[in-house]
């Protein structure tokens, strides 16, 4: 066993790499905004979307691979048999190619389609003198004031270039003299990307606010000479790392850390297509750059296609958006006490986006305002930026009660909001603990502890996902609710290993990461494959954001060669692929990636068992960091009710056709249909209509004398 173990280790094809993975995955984001089936400003959102992955790619793993090789790391990975020289090669192809193609969708196909529904981003030449009346007034009253023109000579050294800013470069002749000189302009992100105008017989019209600037320059260099303006964007190195072990405060080192993030190497260069070689050279020599360091690309159009989003949420469009969703009540917590009805009726499961988030928000408030409450404990990951989770948290810890909040300084990017909330909760008097050294917390855990007649009572709330409330309408995610007295107990020795230094205990029900998860799991596929024969296979489904773990594969290949059908919903990273298996084998697998209008984030794990299946849900994907670098919890699922939704869910996702891409090849999926024909298997829209269909025969059931009722009930916008 431990030979072949070994043997297929250094067999690469036996893998994908992550990062080739994670490129297939934003391909697949972009070909959301392809699909001529998706409404129009849905399709502008799926551009902005790609472009938010790649920057968020290019400051982390793109960074990561530079580093390396700048620390003359040249050796292969064994594991999966990759070149870093040649990974950083293929990766900046294949950058510039799905670039190249975002661009060709957006300039040929989105942008003359928006036009032609009234939506019109313009140049300056292309404005009425009215419009342009309008648009002067606002670059004097409103943009011109917050401007700062940089010239760059002798006295004025190049300044720091801020990460993912936009920035304008323009090459002059000042007045009185006969000197090319070259200035930086930053377009201020406090201003608004696209300047809205007045509505004409075009419809809505708008302009960029660098197009509005650059047709102003005038007004910043007076009497020069303007020889020049063109754009750029760089991507800085993101990803840094702390000595937890060394350091005396943890928060004090993070902020260090942050102010000097702006200060790292540059990684990607955006310039405009038109930027002339002169200037580029220029440039290139003021960063420091070339193409062996840096990705370089010229861009053919409008530069930092993130501010879509601002324009894909127009609201007075609502035809060329997707039909609301809004997310329905939880009938079990609509005017109730949320924890009597946890110990009369429990357990409950909610799932977001479909349900809302508000029970997890007012068992919180409750727990805060209720006197026979005395302790609330939980982790946070990300959270809000005006949580109301967080603000529950403060009001019970003024009310005098037991708070003590685990916040996850090293959630990337969210370092600076979690260390804002951290210093809140302090002061309102809670006891805040910042994780543990080494390791990542991303556990999703919240105990409210009671005060009753028979004793003290234990109430969690265990969830796939973060205690945010603005994610919870976008991202998929599933919350437990539950009393379950050993449940209850390895929440506690969870809680008390994180904040303290209790050693892990044995574990009634959860499975924890990095403890125990990773044998756990080993364990459980391998059972499989022992029960499993040709007449009665065993069978797992797992659903997951990323499977990248060498090992869990190699168990999962293993399981496969013994007939285990293996089912997988894996939105993202996928480092495994059948085809390196026998065809017998291959045949036993099958893996499905969603990508729809919410972003699919719940974990399930399933194992049929011999007839004794095994239900989990949890915070953690099949990656390594996972399983053994973070807190990770997976617990179990006993009710007979929620395990046959948890089996609805799986179906739904493995039978969806609409948005539903199959593995047909290495590192390759299979197209979405386009056709109507398919939109009742769309995964999404199906729970949906589950939810909203159950939601209304209990409510006929409670109020039989009601012959209508309003299903959607929480109406707010959702936010981007």
């Amino acid at each position: 066993m431990k030979e072949k173990l070994s043997a297929m280790k250094n067999t690469a094809d036996q893998f994908i790499n992550r990062d080739v993975s994670w490129m297939e995955f934003n391909s697949r984001v972009l070909d959301e905004a392809a699909d001529p089936g998706n409404p129009l400003l849905e399709r502008l959102n799926f551009i902005a979307i790609f472009s938010s992955n790649l920057d968020e790619f290019c400051m982390v793993r793109l960074a990561g691979i530079s580093s390396q090789l700048a620390h003359g790391f040249h050796t292969i990975y064994k594991d999966c048999g990759y070149d870093p020289r040649i990974l950083m090669a293929g990766l900046k192809r294949k950058i510039r190619m799905q670039v190249e193609r975002q661009y060709r969708y957006l300039n040929e196909d989105i942008l003359p389609e928006m036009k032609r529904n009234s939506i019109v981003i313009a140049a300056w030449d292309q404005l009425t003198s009215t419009q342009k009346n309008t648009a002067l007034k606002i670059m004097t009253s409103e943009i011109f004031p917050v401007l700062t023109p940089i010239g760059i000579d002798q006295s004025h050294p190049f300044p720091l270039v801020p990460n993912l800013g936009l920035e304008m470069l323009i090459r002059l002749i000042p007045e009185k003299s006969r000197t090319e000189k070259f200035a930086l302009l930053e377009v201020p992100n406090v201003i608004p990307r696209f300047i809205q105008l007045e509505s004409s017989a075009q419809g809505v019209v708008f302009i960029p606010a660098e197009e509005l600037i650059r047709n102003h320059l005038n007004m910043l260099f007076s009497g020069a000479k303007i020889k020049e303006c063109s754009y750029f964007r760089v991507t800085r190195d993101m990803d840094f790392s702390i000595d937890e072990e060394s350091i005396a405060d943890l928060l004090t080192e993070l902020q260090i850390a942050l102010r000097k993030k702006t200060k790292r190497n540059v990684v990607r260069l955006e310039l405009s297509a038109d930027m002339t070689q002169k200037s580029r050279k220029w440039l290139l020599g003021k960063l420091n750059i070339s193409s062996e360091n840096a990705l370089i690309q010229p861009i053919p159009g409008l530069l930092n296609l993130k501010s879509m989003f601002a324009l894909a949420s127009l609201q007075s469009f609502p035809a060329l958006r997707n039909e609301p969703l809004p997310p329905l009540p939880a009938l079990f917590a609509k005017g109730k006490d949320i924890l009597r009805t946890i110990r009369e009726k429990g357990p409950f499961l909610i799932h977001h986006p479909y349900i809302s988030f508000d029970p997890v928000v007012k068992m919180l408030e409750q727990a805060a305002e209720d006197p026979a409450v005395l302790a609330i404990k939980q982790t946070l990951y990300r959270v809000s930026g005006d949580s109301p989770v967080v603000h529950a948290l403060i009001r019970a810890a003024r009310s005098g009660k037991q708070v003590s909040v685990l916040v996850e300084l090293k959630a990337r990017f969210d370092e600076e909001n979690n260390i804002n909330w951290a210093r809140e909760l302090a002061q309102a008097g809670a006891h805040v603990v910042y994780g543990i050294a080494g390791l990542k917390v991303h556990c999703k855990a919240l105990m409210v502890i009671r005060r009753e007649e028979d004793g003290i009572h234990r109430y969690v709330h265990l969830s796939t996902g973060n205690y945010n409330d603005k994610t919870a309408r976008l991202y998929t995610d599933l919350g437990y609710f539950s009393d379950d007295p050993l449940l209850a107990r390895d929440v506690s020795a969870l809680f008390n290993v994180i904040t303290g230094f209790s050693a892990p205990p044995d574990w009634n029900k959860l499975i924890v990461a990095p403890f125990n998860m990773l044998e756990k799991i080993l364990f459980m596929i391998d059972r499989e494959a022992a029960y499993s024969t040709r007449e009665n296979p065993g069978h797992i489904v797992i659903k997951i954001n990323s499977l990248i773990d060498y090992e869990v594969i190699e168990h999962l290949y293993r399981a496969a060669e013994k007939h285990v059908k293996i089912e997988l919903i894996v939105r993202g990273i996928c480092g495994l692929t059948p085809y390196s298996l026998s065809p017998e084998a291959a045949a036993n697998i099958r893996i499905v990636s969603i990508l729809d209008r919410f972003l699919e984030h719940a974990r399930i794990y399933y194992f049929a068992n011999n007839g004794s299946p095994e239900y989990y849900l949890g915070s953690a994907d099949l990656m390594p960091r996972n399983l053994r670098r973070r807190i990770e919890t997976l617990f179990p699922v006993d009710s007979p009710a929620i395990r046959e939704e948890l089996d609805f869910i799986l179906h739904a996702g493995l039978s969806d056709k609409r948005k539903g891409r199959v593995v047909c090849g290495v590192n390759q999926y299979s197209k979405t249909d386009h056709t109507q024909a398919f939109e009742n298997t769309r995964s999404q829209i199906v729970l949906y209509n589950y939810y909203r269909e159950r939601l209304a025969k209990e409510e006929k059931k409670n109020n039989p004398a009601e012959g209508n009722f309003t299903v959607f009930r929480d109406v707010r916008p959702i936010e981007q």
